[in-house]
């Protein structure tokens, strides 16, 4: 079966999305830290990246009653383009959550806030549509440098971006995974739009990791290659009906794919769901990842099989 929305499609939309909308001001919504600010359960942490020597920074909350002496589910979570690397902890409820049923939790930035987790990038086009000749007036608390900044990333983007940003990813989950006591048969992985096309590619690349995995307004769409890789792991895919950036057809032709490949797959479609605010700001939607994380672990499949 053809995928409706393929990677190309994505990144090349996604490229013009972004350039039309930081001349507007309308996308970078938060400063980097200002969620480990505003909430001291989260922490905000750092590494120095052997490959470039930088320091990347990384979100991450452990349960207030955390017992090194017994073992915990990790949950590593990967935000959407040009999102900062907290920027999931601020979702509403997260923290709730997670501190209720006792998982702990981590954000990595990808190397660059549209690096995209190593999932395969159209190649650049043409220069974008010329913006409007009246641009829209910057929201409250926005400022025209970050969405200048957040252009300029776009353009400046290393021709090993895919690389680097998986490699943040998976060196901040190995850093988590060395220091706390995390259960080998809950380990989750999830995604928020190019999140979402992160947890394809990594749950390809490293299927035996996962216990289950989850995806909102996933993009770009899982490839049938990948879908083969990880079709022995539990998924939830939450999909907005009205969503305009991630095109439901795309996310329900995915899932039909994966249906025919036997997989076990739930697929909640989220009546007038746009394509943020339908978990970002939606404790219904966002719980139904935790309840299906509760559920779901490795041994219990190994049993079933």
């Amino acid at each position: 079966m053809k995928t409706r929305f393929p990677g190309f499609a994505f990144w090349s939309v996604l490229a013009v999305l972004v350039l039309m909308l930081a001349s507007h001001g309308i996308l970078v919504a938060q400063e980097a830290g200002s969620v480990v600010a505003a909430d001291k359960r989260v922490q905000g942490r750092s590494y120095v990246f052997a490959e470039t020597g930088e320091k990347m920074p990384y979100a991450l909350f452990v349960p207030s009653n955390y017992d090194a002496t017994k073992k915990w589910p990790l949950i590593v979570g990967l935000h959407g383009a040009g999102r900062p690397y907290d920027w999931l902890m601020g979702y509403d409820g997260i923290i709730d959550f997670a501190q209720r049923d006792g998982f702990i939790m981590v954000t990595p930035l990808g190397y660059r806030a549209l690096g995209g987790y190593g999932a395969p990038r159209a190649p650049r086009r043409a220069a974008p549509p010329t913006a409007p000749a009246t641009p829209a007036p910057l929201p409250p608390g926005r400022t025209a440098a970050q969405a200048e900044a957040l252009a300029r990333e776009a353009e400046s983007l290393p021709p090993n971006i895919a690389e680097l940003s998986e490699k943040d990813v998976m060196n901040v989950f190995g850093i988590v995974r060395k220091e706390f006591n995390i259960d080998e048969n809950r380990i989750y992985l999830w995604g928020h739009s190019m999140g979402g096309g992160g947890t394809y590619h990594l749950a390809a690349k490293y299927p035996d990791i996962w216990a289950a995995l989850a995806v909102a307004a996933p993009g770009p769409a899982a490839k049938p290659e990948q879908l083969e890789r990880f079709k022995n792991t539990p998924i939830l895919v939450l999909q907005g009906d009205a969503d305009r950036t991630v095109l439901p057809a795309g996310t329900r032709n995915t899932v039909a794919q994966m249906k025919q490949l036997g997989m076990e797959c739930v697929y909640v479609e989220v009546k007038g769901g746009d394509h943020s605010l339908f978990i970002s700001k939606n404790r219904d939607t966002l719980a139904k990842v935790f309840a299906f994380f509760n559920i779901v672990q490795k041994n219990q499949r190994a049993q079933t099989n």
